[in-house]
């Protein structure tokens, strides 16, 4: 029982906010093809898909970033009682987790065509950099967004079977999301991050935090907009916009970099942000 425990700590399989901020990229991009295409039966069976591939990606994607992270995560408040950081579980066992959940991912990658897949395994860079880059950048949040999203190219590619610049436009939006939240979520750290030398967004515009977290999600609904345009969506169904706008509204309004509780709830609020953008872009099939 402690195994199964330690093993949903190390996943954070407790905490499907972060599978899901995953998966949401993966649904536009499926939705975006599926918009273009029409096939619906193929939609769904790759939603199921791509559910349990953000699933098995995010999970050894958290194990291999405490596994960086272990001797820092030590120095964190927050992260100090994580299994690897704490002894609960050793490096080499970790690693054996990280194979299995690859392997599988690699089952569920190989269901798609061969440019779906060139740019799954092409994506694996992404996802084994990034948990450096806070070492040697303020813009781990960037390279965060460029990896966490790319979902939205495969979810493309994997019903169209070709490359186009729509999921590309809707790509850039999801990476200035991702700016805006995850620099949310490191204000939680920033006493800490200072203090051991770790560099991120949340530390880089501490002073005016608000005022960045606000352009990028302000470029996040600009680069949306510019897709529907595009596209020539339906007027009235640009107005739909206002949902997800209203969510990124309110986070800024209400997280205050000094009381960590309200930075949670924000990143938290994603889900249903992501969950928004998703029935905006599933409405212009009508």
């Amino acid at each position: 029982m402690e195994t199964v425990k330690i093993f949903f700590q190390l996943t954070r399989l407790n905490r499907p906010i972060g599978f899901m901020l995953l998966f949401w990229p993966c649904m536009w991009g499926l939705t975006l093809a599926y918009y273009s295409t029409g096939e619906f039966e193929i939609y769904i069976k790759h939603i199921i898909l791509f559910f349990l591939g953000s699933v098995l990606m995010r999970s050894a994607g958290c194990i291999f970033n405490d596994i960086v992270d272990k001797d820092l995560d030590k120095k964190v408040a927050r992260t100090k009682n994580r299994p690897i950081a704490s002894g609960k579980i050793s490096v080499v066992n970790s690693f054996i987790y990280i194979i299995f959940l690859c392997l599988t991912a690699l089952l569920i990658l190989l269901q798609f065509n061969w440019l779906t897949i060139i740019l799954g395994m092409g994506s694996m860079v992404l996802a084994f950099t990034y948990p450096f880059m806070k070492r040697v950048t303020y813009w781990p949040q960037l390279f965060l967004g460029l990896t966490f999203n790319w979902g939205i190219i495969m979810g493309w590619t994997s019903i169209t079977n070709y490359i186009s610049v729509e999921p590309f436009i809707l790509y850039l939006a999801a990476i200035f999301w991702t700016l805006g939240y995850d620099t949310i979520y490191g204000l939680q750290d920033i006493h800490d991050d200072e203090i051991i030398g770790v560099k991120s967004t949340s530390i880089k515009f501490k002073n005016n935090v608000k005022v960045f977290v606000g352009t990028c999600y302000s470029l996040c609904v600009l680069c949306i907009l510019i897709l529907g345009v595009s596209m020539e969506i339906n007027k009235y169904i640009l107005l739909l916009s206002i949902l997800f706008i209203i969510s990124f509204v309110y986070q800024v309004k209400f997280f205050q970099s000094k009381k960590p509780e309200t930075c949670l709830y924000c990143f938290k609020l994603n889900n249903l942000t992501g969950l928004l953008i998703f029935l905006f872009l599933f409405s212009f099939n009508f």
